[in-house]
């Protein structure tokens, strides 16, 4: 019966033309979709190497100007900016925080289109001020991109909501169910073999389609396990659409209500959880306004300035490694006020940590329930296979702050000690190296996985049960 099914459902698909309008339709959307995604990783990429090239080509300068000043020549520069001295080293040529894509960043825009992915922390600047948002075309965030993950999650249950919604129905409006109920066959079997023959051909068309958009774009599936697990995704996805179909096949009646079932269902899972969940989490766990933290912020440092030599006692008393050529004739501007800036620091650290522990407690309260609908899960899993989910960069900005910490922690010795920057301290300046986020997703892929085989058995078991009552009524 298998077999027989087989070769009827590849029949049919053939001369409704499924098959040809299917591969068209998900060979330009995948391919548009992956060249779309590998042009804004282009862009990011250029982006970073203009700004690193911008720091080499200033570091050149600057080891000309100290390379003049160790040879007492003269030079034409701005007392302030000759690099001798460790704060305009540390002020006008800073290092780039960048935060490089990731070999499957292609595939999913993510938190990309929000968040910059470079910095140049200064020894001047504030640690928790540091902008790390980009302007981005309001229109483009109401909409989205346009991304593999877009097509995945979006799109494709659509795809095979219209591929599989009357698997059942159909046979039932065409007068031919009579006829396959004289089959060795039940129908809860029965559907599943159509459903499950429709998943292997889908299957075929979309991986095809994804081999065909990887090779348009540059990379080799066989190279990277990210294909591999991107593939995995796809199919678990896919899944739970058709066991989705399946059970709507066997319990709904008519092809309009499964299409209205099915489409309705859709807009729950992909569209409608997503939104109440993120509403929820704003409202139970709103975040400290950034307004109240800046005005904060300029208050302590109106006050701070007032009282800068006090705190630079202080400093120097809790410090006094950075005393050791202290004298009240060497004492200067940055002096003061590196040491206030510390201070403003510590003053400030309650209300920075409430706004990061807010938005901690967002995405828990989201990842908690992710589990509600499986197009979280998969565009979670998409993102973080990519490198651009929410965790990647407040990993990246955990980094940032600690790397400008080094970076001022570095140079402020240098200061303190009123000892010159020299051509000989350039090499060991601190660099900076992002550190990916190495999570896995075989959680999604089995609470995606396990929710689909549910689904199918409750559709076997409550067509029996309703047939046992069929004829308990009959």
């Amino acid at each position: 019966m298998l077999s027989y099914n087989f070769k009827y459902e590849l029949k049919l698909l053939l001369r409704s033309r499924w098959i040809q309008l299917l591969s068209l339709i998900l060979v330009l959307l995948f391919g548009f979709a992956a060249l779309n995604g590998r042009e804004k990783v282009v862009k990011r990429e250029l982006d970073i190497e203009a700004a690193r090239q911008e720091v080499r080509e200033s570091d050149e300068m600057m080891l000309k100007l100290l390379d003049s000043v160790e040879r007492e020549l003269e030079v034409s520069a701005s007392p302030w900016t000759i690099p001798t001295n460790p704060m305009a080293v540390g002020n006008y040529h800073p290092r780039v925080a960048a935060m490089d894509p990731q070999p499957m960043a292609f595939i999913a825009t993510g938190q990309a289109d929000l968040f910059t992915h470079y910095v140049k922390p200064t020894v001047a600047g504030d640690d928790f001020a540091l902008n790390f948002t980009e302007m981005t075309s309001p229109v483009q965030l109401l909409f989205g991109s346009f991304d593999l993950a877009f097509v995945i999650v979006y799109l494709l249950p659509l795809i095979i909501i219209a591929f599989s919604y009357n698997v059942l129905s159909a046979e039932k409006e065409r007068g031919t169910l009579r006829l396959l109920a004289a089959q060795p066959i039940g129908i809860p079997q029965w559907v599943l073999q159509k459903l499950g023959l429709r998943f292997f051909w889908l299957t075929v068309v979309v991986l095809g389609c994804l081999l065909v958009a990887l090779l348009a774009i540059g990379i080799s599936p066989l190279s990277l396990a990210g294909p591999l697990l991107l593939a995995g995704l796809i199919l678990v996805y896919m899944l739970f659409w058709f066991a989705l179909a399946f059970l709507v096949n066997i319990r709904v009646g008519s092809s309009a209500k499964n299409a209205v079932a099915l489409l309705g269902l859709w807009v729950g899972f992909v569209l409608l959880v997503p939104s109440v969940l993120n509403q929820l989490g704003s409202t139970l766990y709103p975040i400290p306004s950034r307004t109240l933290m800046i005005n904060e912020m300029r208050s302590l440092k109106a006050e701070m300035t007032e009282k800068q030599d006090e705190i630079l006692d202080n400093f120097l008393r809790d410090h006094p490694e950075y005393a050791l050529n202290d004298t009240a004739q060497s004492r200067g501007f940055y002096h003061r006020y590196m040491a206030s800036q510390r201070l403003l620091k510590e003053e400030l650290a309650p209300l920075v940590d409430a706004y990061e522990e807010q938005l901690q407690l967002q995405q828990e309260w989201i990842g908690r329930f992710k589990w509600i609908s499986p197009a979280i899960a998969i565009q979670e899993s998409l993102n973080r296979l990519a490198g651009n989910a929410t965790d990647d960069y407040m990993r990246y900005r955990a980094q940032v702050v600690v790397f400008a910490g080094k970076w001022r922690d570095h140079l402020m010795p240098l200061l303190y000690n009123n000892r010159d920057f020299t051509s000989e301290d350039y090499t060991d300046l601190p660099q900076f190296a992002y550190v990916p986020n190495r999570s896995s997703s075989s959680a999604a892929v089995l609470s995606v996985l396990g929710l689909s085989i549910a689904l199918i058995l409750g559709g076997v078991l409550g067509y029996r049960q309703g047939s046992q009552k069929d004829t308990v009524l009959g």
